[in-house]
């Protein structure tokens, strides 16, 4: 493939902000020179913190101020002990402002039109709503997702939460192609790594590590015909919500059990 033009992607993502997985996505296809992002698309009914507030309020009800806090946290945390990747992902988020381009509806005709000037090459969806035909079909090489959750028993939100809720001894991440049906398409890549004892927030992360390299490994593949994608084993498997306030304090619970009695084990 020597002499020929980067790949030009774009990647489909949702949100009142860029979340850190995307942000270091982004990072990650800037820095390789066989790929061209010309454009990040995100859908958001409204922009910033004030759309992060309404967006929990609808979707989680009283579990948003808590939720609020936690992020808030998360950020000051990230700013004290990594604070060179703070930086790093600031300026990141700074470079894509003429690439970045947020709306109400992706597949509104005035976004479909600003996707196809953009003349992509691949789609990459990470963390976006549900697209349609006529969004993951605009690619000449198609559209790629990544998938926190093994597919097809993990389908729908907080894949790494129910996993460790159900007491798995390991959780997967799989990229897969957009087409019908949510969390359905043909599997590029996937892998799993073991839970063990780690609490969920750092299980998360490693996955979210693991993730990232398995989807610049299939979006390589695909960029070079190499891919070899496959069919999802029959059954349709379990379609995932976000937990509810009793499905967290039987997750912790689960997890302290499982916890003090590996340790008493040992």
């Amino acid at each position: 493939m020597g002499g020929t033009s980067p790949t030009r992607v774009i990647v489909l993502t949702g949100g009142a902000e860029l979340q850190v997985p995307v942000i270091d996505f982004v990072r990650r296809l800037e820095s390789d020179q066989n790929l061209e992002l010309v454009g990040v698309f995100c859908e958001a009914d409204l922009v910033g913190l004030r759309g992060v507030a309404v967006d929990l309020v609808r979707r989680r009800g009283l579990l948003a101020i808590p939720l609020l806090i936690q992020r808030w946290l998360r950020k000051l945390g990230r700013l004290i002990l990594e604070p060179t990747l703070f930086v790093q992902r600031r300026h990141t988020r700074h470079q894509l402002e003429s690439r970045l381009y947020f709306t109400s509806n992706l597949h509104a005709p005035e976004s479909l039109d600003r996707i196809r000037s953009v003349r992509p090459q691949l789609g990459l969806v990470y963390g976006g709503p549900i697209i349609r035909p006529e969004l993951f079909q605009l690619p000449s090489l198609g559209t790629l997702g990544i998938h926190h959750g093994m597919t097809p028993d993990y389908r729908g939100k907080k894949t790494t939460f129910w996993a460790m809720y159900n007491g798995e001894s390991s959780i997967g991440v799989t990229i897969q192609s957009i087409g019908s049906g949510l969390d359905r398409g043909d599997v590029i890549l996937e892998a799993k790594l073991p839970v063990g004892r780690a609490p969920l927030s750092v299980v998360s992360r490693r996955l979210e590590r693991l993730g990232l390299d398995l989807y610049l490994q299939a979006i390589d593949l695909v960029r070079t015909g190499a891919a070899n994608p496959i069919p999802q084993s029959e059954g349709s498997g379990t379609l995932y919500k976000d937990p509810t306030m009793t499905d967290l304090l039987v997750f912790w619970t689960r997890y302290l059990r499982r916890l003090f009695g590996s340790i008493r084990e040992t």
